[in-house]
């Protein structure tokens, strides 16, 4: 496998808000109702997790208004690595399985009626996170035969001030500030590289450590229209977003090249733009049916630069090469459907399901935090207990698998930051809301 002096593809892919869970790194569905009914939201926004949605939704609102929401993301992901051997057939180097981890993640609302048309409110809550956690031991082979540590988390939190005004009977705008914190971790093994006085003796540079935070501001913007009780149409854009990173990095054994083992660092990281479409149809009085249609601007995430402030770090990255980093990312459009159904005494059932295809090419392909084309299948139940109102859902997300060739990486210069094997991934994402009007 090649080796470069820093295995940067891995933190610059991190940096990327995503998922993770499909959608670049960001989360897919915020609020056990619109998770439930497959994320298809836009044009129906009713409930507290508006805020993320469409705010143009808060103007329904008409009293003051609180909501939580809960979610825990448990990912499963299998990697192997084999390698061809001429008249033999194939070694596997690597056969593993994400230890299991549970990431939380989560929103709190508030909304509070200022006139009879305008309704204030806030939000907190995590619009990106997951990570990656497997067993050093797994990748000794491809890590000096050394058991280090292979992990990863990240997180993005937004705090999001909101404001929605009742135009007309029909027509309702809403918009956001988003004050928004990323911050991760990253651990993995360094490589290897040549000693300067000794070219052809190779030393193993040990574990590879990160840890960034930063800020950034954006802005979501929302229209509804209600024509009538019974159809509603949304439209979201969500500004992009830079947040300005910055942190420290070290590597174990960089000191055998003369090195300070630590340096500062710092990377600016832009979240695309959002761009969603939504329509919300009743056909009957107690079934809703819904539809989106959403668009990330996943093209902005197509070169990333690094500044070691370090001077000697500055000077190798440069030499090497890992100080920019190629990650020829795309655009892509999620399209998602979903319906709820009213039953007698109060209680609701939801099903939904949607299309998630990876912005990532095979280049950048990882196991610290691999990119999938996901179906993904949402059902869920809600109980309205007075103004109280409880939902659950569930989402399970299957990754088509995505094979990265061993050749490829070995002889093609645009594989230079991707890791070569197949990779499966699936993920479950039970959750919970708690909701109160008064």
């Amino acid at each position: 496998m090649r080796k470069s002096v820093l295995l940067s593809g891995f933190i610059l892919y991190l940096l990327m808000p995503t998922v993770v869970l499909g959608n670049g790194l960001n989360l897919n569905s915020l609020g056990s109702k619109a998770l439930a009914m497959g994320g298809a939201f836009v044009g129906l926004a009713d409930d507290f997790s508006a805020i993320y949605w469409n705010p143009a939704g808060l103007a329904l609102f008409k009293n003051r208004y609180f909501g939580f929401y809960g979610v825990d993301l448990i990912p499963s992901g299998k990697y192997k690595l084999e390698v061809p051997i001429a008249g033999v057939g194939t070694l596997t180097l690597v056969n593993a399985k994400t230890q299991t981890k549970h990431y939380l993640a989560g929103l709190a609302a508030y909304y509070q009626p200022v006139t009879e048309n305008l309704v204030a409110g806030i939000g907190v809550y995590i619009p990106s996170g997951l990570g990656a956690s497997w067993d050093g031991a797994d990748f000794a082979a491809i890590a000096e035969n050394k058991s280090y540590e292979w992990s990863s988390r990240i997180g993005v939190v937004s705090i999001a001030p909101a404001i929605a005004y009742q135009i007309n009977e029909q027509i309702y705008f809403g918009a956001t500030l988003n004050f928004n914190y990323g911050s991760f971790d990253i651990a993995t093994h360094a490589g290897s590289a040549n000693l300067p006085v000794f070219p052809y003796t190779k030393i193993d540079l040990g574990q590879y450590e990160e840890s960034m935070s930063g800020w950034g501001i954006g802005a979501t913007f929302g229209l509804l229209v209600r024509p009538s009780e019974n159809l509603s149409f949304g439209a979201t854009y969500r500004t992009r977003n830079t947040v300005k990173f910055k942190g420290s990095a070290s590597i174990s054994n960089i000191y055998l090249l003369g090195l300070n083992k630590e340096s500062d660092l710092e990377r600016n990281v832009t979240w695309p733009t959002w761009l969603a479409f939504g329509v919300a149809f009743k056909p009957v009085k107690e079934l809703t049916l819904t539809a989106d249609g959403q668009w990330s601007e996943w093209k902005t995430i197509d070169e990333m630069k690094t500044d070691f402030l370090d001077p000697g770090w500055k000077l190798l990255m440069a030499m090497s090469g890992d100080d920019v980093r190629k990650m020829h990312w795309k655009s892509v459009i999620q399209m998602r459907i979903g319906a709820e159904y009213a039953l007698p005494n109060n209680w609701f059932i939801r099903a939904g399901y949607y299309w998630d295809p990876s912005p990532a090419p095979d280049t950048t392909m990882n196991v610290l935090l691999p990119s999938y084309d996901f179906n993904v299948f949402t059902f869920g139940l809600g109980y309205a207990l007075g103004d109280l109102k409880l939902d659950f859902g569930f989402e399970y997300l299957k990754g088509q698998e995505r094979k990265v060739s061993y050749v490829d990486v070995l002889t093609k210069p645009e594989y230079q930051s991707a890791m070569p094997g197949i990779y499966n991934m699936t993920l479950i994402v039970p959750n919970l809301s708690i909701s109160y009007r008064f």
